[in-house]
This record gives structure tokens, sequence and C-alpha cells, in this order.
């Protein structure tokens, strides 16, 4: 079979024997031991093969924000609050797209302060070649004309009931009055908390906060002869 088919005894031969005495041998020399010679090696690739291309990585978009501003009446009781969009969406073939409006829903809990996100996932603009971007909502407080969320509500009381004391009506969050006491002598900037009627606590709604009233003395820009004597009498040096 090896001479039939190499042309001796030896396949080897062909390969590493002498060939007359000569010291080079040519390329096709080397294979002219086989049937075909060289050229029957047709469309035949001896280069290395080359990895497949990698898709590109698709990318997600920066985040998109927006403020979502509300009152302290509704972070008082909680709300419900609506935003209309508008993306550009894939079509079905994956690479073609079209604008579209969307209607996000956003529950606003009890107490939550300033700063809290809602975020919506991959409801920015979508193309072929990019991940979504996510929508996020901040929580901002709308400017109220009595109440500030940090801070305290300042009531103005007459020297006299700063004095001797008086009874206040501070305003709830939930629009009811409540009468609160004072009996110690009240100076000017001075603070008081009224026990769980402010904001509920986030973590536990049925929890509230303490609101803080902080007072301003009204004093009088005159003051009669008579009154004045009588003051010196009673009040200490």
């Amino acid at each position: 079979m090896f001479a039939e088919f190499f042309g001796g005894q030896n396949p080897f031969d062909t390969f590493f024997g002498q060939h007359n005495g000569e010291e080079g041998m040519d390329i096709d020399d080397l294979f002219s031991g086989f049937p075909m010679g060289m050229g029957g090696f047709i469309n035949m690739n001896f280069s290395r093969s080359c990895p497949a291309h990698e898709p590109t990585q698709k990318k997600q978009d920066p985040s998109v924000t927006h403020d979502l501003r509300v009152s302290l009446e509704e972070v008082y009781s909680s709300c419900n609050e609506k935003m209309k969009i508008s993306h550009t969406w894939l079509n079905p073939d994956r690479k073609s797209i079209h604008n579209e409006d969307k209607i996000l829903t956003m529950e606003v809990k009890q107490g939550w302060k300033e700063g809290t996100k809602i975020t919506f996932p991959k409801e920015g603009d979508q193309t072929s070649n990019n991940i979504s971007a996510g929508i996020v909502f901040v929580l901002k407080d709308k400017p109220h004309n009595i109440f500030e969320r940090d801070g305290s509500d300042v009531i103005r009381i007459s020297l006299w009931e700063a004095l001797c004391g008086c009874t206040v009506s501070v305003l709830t969050m939930d629009i009811r009055t409540i009468p609160v006491v004072f009996k110690d002598v009240i100076r000017l900037g001075m603070q008081r908390k009224v026990p769980r009627e402010a904001h509920p606590l986030p973590k536990v709604p049925k929890k509230h906060g303490d609101p803080v009233v902080e007072f301003e003395v009204i004093f009088l820009e005159r003051i009669p002869q008579m009154s004045r004597t009588i003051l010196e009498q009673l009040l200490p040096l």
C-alpha cells in the first residue's frame, strides 16, 4: 500500500530522503510523491482560524431625574401622583422606533421626607443599541403659607401673655385647631413642642412627630407713667 501511494517502501523518503545528491529541495518536489502533487490540494486554508466576531455589549443610559412637588398636606395623609412621559420605543422588528406616551403612577406615602426617590426602571428612550435609562422622581415640598417641614411655626403673643401665661391655638396639618396651655414665663424666641401632631414617621406611619411652636413676644412701644410705677414695684430688678 505504501509503495503504491508513495512510490517506495519507505514513505518518509519522499520528504527526507536524498534526491540525487541535491542539497536543496523545491517545495513542489516535497509533494511530488503524491499523485495530485501540490496542485491537488484545492481550496485548502492553512491560515489560523479567527475567533468569531463578538456583538457589542449594550450600555445602559444614565438615569433621567425629575422633581415631584407635593404639598405638606399630601405628605401628611399620603396621595397618588400621576406623571405623563414621552419616550421612544422599539418596534417588533427590534430596529425601527416609534414615539409613545405613558402615564406613571406614584404612591407618596405618609411622612416621606423631601429628597425621597421613586424609580421606574428602563422607562427611558429605547433603541437597538442601548439599555433604556431609569426615570427617577425626587420628592420636593411645595412652599406652605403656614408650615415648614424643618423649622417651627411662629406664634405671636403679647408681653402680658408672655409674663402671665396663656393658651394658644395650634393649627395641625389635618386642619384641626388644638388649644395648648403655657403657664411658665415665655421668653422671646422660646420654642415648645406639641406632642404627636406633626407628620407621620416614614418607617412607623402610625406614630407622628412633634411640631415645634416658636413664640414672638410683642413689646409695647409706650408705657403710661402709672403703669410704669406699678411695674417697678412688682417686677424684681
